[in-house]
């Protein structure tokens, strides 16, 4: 195998760009493959729910495919073991959707393009944009398609991004998406949460915003070891990454909060999570995520996407909702055999007393009443 590379790097911090200071071959003893990563810096460790160590059990969730071993500034060692040795399908690269562009963006790319004509600067540089597409959006802007790019103004700008706007173009391609998948949310699940009765996971179909394609993603854990009297817990995840702040502005929160989950069985107070033993994470896969500030720390509360967090959340929550009420009627059906065996031989105690019973006769009798209830019961 290829022997392992050691690099040395600081951050350059006004570029947000390594810079290298080693890059050597180095010997990694038996490890046939992976990533280790040591750093130094000077501040205050903490753990607890935003600690580095909740965070890489986030981090591992939403990659189930990924093993990480730990070890925090006091020497002590924690393994996250994989749950899946299956890899993510690795995304495609595409080009911008003419949906997404906005003027300024429209003019750095005119400048920047290799393209010499308008025409060919719209179908080389965008995608789903044809021949007959691009005529149709230079053509209604007043412009010639063999314009140089390099010589549209911000005035022609607006006109193209207006012509744009009402010109019918196909949705982009959604195989530059990375999901996690049903099956590897829930083997996720099950490893992180092993204690819990019910896992099931929801992957939705791509949707497109502003033609920006993403798709969402929701897994729950339920019932078993976890906390019983606590709020539901939400993970929020934007491309695999967990979002730890900002909760409340998150488009994930306000789609767990405005969604009823009475109605599938669990208690909840109006405008509050649920008080349920659960786990919820949210998981969105987008080439745009549409943050609500440069700390990328919640996702916007735009229609299409409220509406898909919505629509998982409620498809995981009616599965869920089967579960809860199948365990009901299981528990019910228990209480009324219960009943049955309580009562059953009192009253076959109390017919012997009465009619001089023998006790053979008085188990016949236990017996009948005890098949006949039972079979009325399952009427």
């Amino acid at each position: 195998r290829n022997p392992a590379q050691h690099f040395t790097l600081v951050i350059d911090t006004l570029k947000n760009e390594p810079v290298v200071k080693k890059d050597r071959e180095a010997d990694w003893g038996d490890k046939a493959h992976g990533t280790r990563v040591e750093i130094e810096l000077e501040g205050t460790y903490k753990g607890g729910r935003h600690g580095v160590g909740a965070y890489l059990r986030q981090t591992v969730l939403a990659n189930p495919h990924v093993q990480v071993t730990y070890k925090n500034p006091k020497g002590e060692v924690r393994e996250f073991p994989r749950a899946t040795k299956v890899l993510p399908e690795e995304a495609e690269e595409i080009k911008p959707h003419p949906y997404g562009v906005e003027v300024g963006m429209l003019l750095h790319m005119a400048k920047v393009t290799s393209a010499r004509q308008l025409k060919g600067f719209f179908q080389t540089e965008f995608s789903r944009v044809g021949p007959k597409s691009a005529k149709s959006i230079i053509d209604g802007a007043g412009l010639l398609p063999t314009t140089s790019p390099k010589r549209v103004t911000p005035e022609a700008a607006e006109r193209l991004i207006a012509m744009i706007r009402k010109t019918k173009i196909p949705s982009p391609p959604t195989n530059c998406l990375s999901p996690i998948g049903e099956e590897r949310i829930e083997a996720s699940l099950r490893e992180q949460f092993e204690g819990a009765a019910f896992y099931t996971a929801v992957t939705r179909t791509p949707s497109v915003y502003r033609g920006n394609p993403f798709q969402v993603e929701v897994g729950i854990a339920y019932g078993g070891a976890l906390p019983a009297d606590e709020l539901a817990t939400v993970y929020r995840y934007a491309n695999r990454v967990p979002l730890q702040y900002q909760a409340g502005a998150c488009a994930v929160s306000k789609a767990v909060l405005q969604t009823n989950w009475r109605s599938y069985g669990m208690q909840q107070s109006r405008g509050a999570l649920p008080s349920a033993p659960m786990v919820l994470m949210v998981h969105i896969a987008s080439v745009w995520v549409p943050f609500t500030s440069e700390s990328k720390e919640a996702v916007a509360s735009y229609d299409e996407i409220l509406k898909e967090f919505k629509l998982a959340l409620q498809e995981g929550g009616r599965k869920l909702g089967r579960f809860i009420r199948r365990g009901q009627r299981e528990r019910d059906e228990a209480k009324k055999r219960a009943y049955i065996d309580k009562y059953i031989p009192h009253v076959g105690l109390a017919l012997r007393e009465i009619l001089d019973l023998t006790p053979i006769e008085e188990a016949e009798i236990v017996a009948t009443l005890s098949d006949t209830l039972e079979r009325s019961r399952k009427i």
